[in-house]
């Protein structure tokens, strides 16, 4: 999907439109909807494949930086959606065949505003523009994680939130700000508050989030964390040599994955892709995803029940 990518490819928001249009247009078994509005009223979108009852959640671009983890999971549908249109097999599987059996949802950007603000600079935060402009010139910010308002949607689910918020404060992280801070309450944002009720709207079987840097796997959090996802994640692991690790404490708590595990008891998993400094350059895209295709294959089809 993404041939002849340079340092200077923009996947913006016009261009992620594009993307998932030819999608759709290619495809007609993929599901399209909208489950939220950012700040700036930019729609929230999901595409699914196969089986609506009995499926797996896959969330990229938390955090505007890391919009390479969008165009991961697009270029891996494509891949998928593009082999049971020619009913080929994938290492062996009719895909045709398992994804009957076993569905898979993508909300392909989370933080629409906050990857806007990373590609195209802060007028793309409408009337937030002043706030972040301000933001960045004080931190002398290169790279911008958070939403429009300066809340890192990692930072901002209701698990572990309040310990999270009061370590954030010890780190003098204490308003909006480019990354890590948990807004005023947990929920706080538009962009988490659409992803929660979409999980409580839908029986998903495991929630994988989609970051980047490091190459490393998160599986656990809390109490409630699954015996079965430590095998998960070792499996996962192997399949793209990448590392299970567990996160810093300053970015323990309070993140999606976590919250999923809280709530609803089932795997959760954060995926850091790549290595290097974020943004990543476009032009590890091939590499980076070559490396984990055996391993998104895998956590797409994994039937948790």
């Amino acid at each position: 999907m993404f041939e002849n990518i340079t340092d200077n490819y923009k996947f913006n928001f016009l261009t992620r439109k594009s993307v998932i249009s030819n999608l759709l247009k290619n495809y007609n078994f993929i599901s399209y909807g909208i489950i939220g509005k950012s700040l700036c009223n930019r729609p929230i979108e999901y595409l699914s494949i196969g089986n609506k009852n009995n499926c797996n959640l896959w969330v990229s671009a938390h955090h505007g930086s890391e919009y390479i983890t969008s165009m991961i999971v697009l270029n891996f549908l494509d891949n998928i959606c593009e082999k049971i249109k020619q009913n080929q097999k994938l290492y062996g599987i009719d895909l045709k065949e398992q994804f009957n059996k076993q569905g898979l949802v993508i909300v392909p950007c989370l933080n629409h505003d906050g990857v806007e603000i990373q590609l195209m600079g802060p007028n793309s935060a409408g009337k937030y523009s002043n706030l972040v402009s301000k933001i960045i010139s004080e931190n002398h910010a290169e790279i911008w994680q958070a939403n429009a308002r300066g809340v890192d949607l990692n930072h901002n689910y209701n698990a572990g939130w309040e310990k999270l918020h009061i370590l954030e404060q010890k780190n003098n992280i204490t308003g909006p700000s480019y990354k890590r801070y948990g807004g005023t309450h947990f929920h706080s944002e538009p962009e988490t508050i659409s992803l929660v009720n979409f999980c409580e709207k839908n029986n998903f079987n495991s929630a994988t989030a989609f970051h980047s840097q490091g190459e490393e796997i998160y599986w656990d959090y809390g109490k409630n964390t699954p015996k079965i996802s430590r095998n998960i994640a070792n499996i996962l692991a192997i399949s793209s040599k990448y590392t299970i690790n567990s996160p810093e404490q300053l970015a323990t708590g309070g993140g999606f994955k976590d919250w999923f595990i809280t709530r609803f008891k089932k795997p959760g998993f954060t995926i850091e892709v790549g290595l290097g400094k974020n943004p990543l350059p476009i032009t590890n895209f091939e590499n980076i995803y070559t490396k984990i295709e055996p391993m998104l294959y895998i956590n797409s089809i994994y039937d948790f029940n």
